[in-house]
């Protein structure tokens, strides 16, 4: 779709582009969303491509995703051996409601920052305990957990100006134990529910993150695995408004899958070697 209302694209913007920020400015990467509705208020379009920001770059660390990186090069990206929990990348991939040539173009940071529920890119990072790099208009920059950057249905922490630079997933996280269950209306549809369990090899932990079903993605620790019944109070005690609401599902109807595929999640990993 065209935006008719945007007078100029920065193609070749500087360094830290949140300096020169102003009011009806938007980032362009991908823009798969950008251009897929109207955007009355703006004016302008900085594009971060030009940037030439690293995409993925694995290290003794951890995994480093430059924001610009797309979903197409996540796919691809082929991890060390010993990081078990590394097929979430893919399988977070195909949970995206798109097309392959959106995959070519969407990036992995612009599915964070739209911080929509069913956001995949948002539950990949947060279930892997990932942090973001955040780069301020002022020139600073701050670090900031991914299970407390979205705080609500199409909402975060972002300031204006401020820009998601890179994302990275410690090594301890990669190296875990983990499954998922998502459940969609459709065969390639929008999540309805999206889970992941990961559990640090040698325990009995759990970290369970349940997103989709919520309107802002949440996090579960549990030193040791929990009983049935513990786990389901840990659940039923998610407030009613952060139950998300649309036509994929009602909250009644997320809370129930939510609690039937925790405690899959529960007795599959109860049930297996902890090595």
């Amino acid at each position: 779709m065209d935006i008719s209302t945007i007078t100029e694209v920065v193609r070749r913007p500087a360094d830290r582009p949140g300096a020169d920020w102003r009011a009806g400015d938007a980032w362009l990467a991908g823009g798969t969303w950008l251009f897929s509705d109207k955007q009355p208020d703006l004016r302008r379009l900085v594009d971060l491509t030009a940037l030439g920001w690293d995409t993925i770059t694995a290290t003794d660390d951890g995994l480093e995703i430059g924001a610009t990186t797309t979903v197409r090069e996540l796919y691809g990206f082929v991890a060390p051996q010993d990081w078990r929990a590394a097929p979430l990348l893919r399988t977070s991939c195909e949970a995206f409601l798109a097309s392959f040539k959106v995959w070519n173009s969407a990036t992995v940071g612009g599915n964070i920052c739209m911080s929509l529920p069913a956001g995949p890119m948002i539950t990949l990072t947060v279930a892997l305990q990932a942090t973001y790099t955040l780069w301020d208009a002022d020139g600073s920059e701050r670090t900031v957990d991914s299970a407390d950057f979205v705080v609500g249905n199409h909402a975060n922490v972002l300031r204006p100006g401020e820009i998601l630079r890179k994302i990275e997933i410690p090594v301890a996280a990669l190296r875990k134990r983990h499954t998922h269950r998502r459940f969609t209306l459709t065969h390639l549809g929008r999540s309805t529910v999206f889970i992941v369990a990961t559990q640090t090899p040698g325990t009995s932990s759990l970290l369970l993150t349940v997103t989709a079903g919520t309107t802002k993605p949440l996090r579960f620790a549990f030193d040791a695995m929990p009983d049935a019944e513990e786990l389901q109070r840990r659940i039923d005690a998610i407030p009613d408004d952060v139950w998300f609401d649309d036509p994929n599902g009602s909250p009644d109807h997320r809370r129930h899958l939510t609690k039937h595929f925790a405690e899959e999640i529960r007795t599959e990993l109860s049930a297996g070697d902890l090595s």
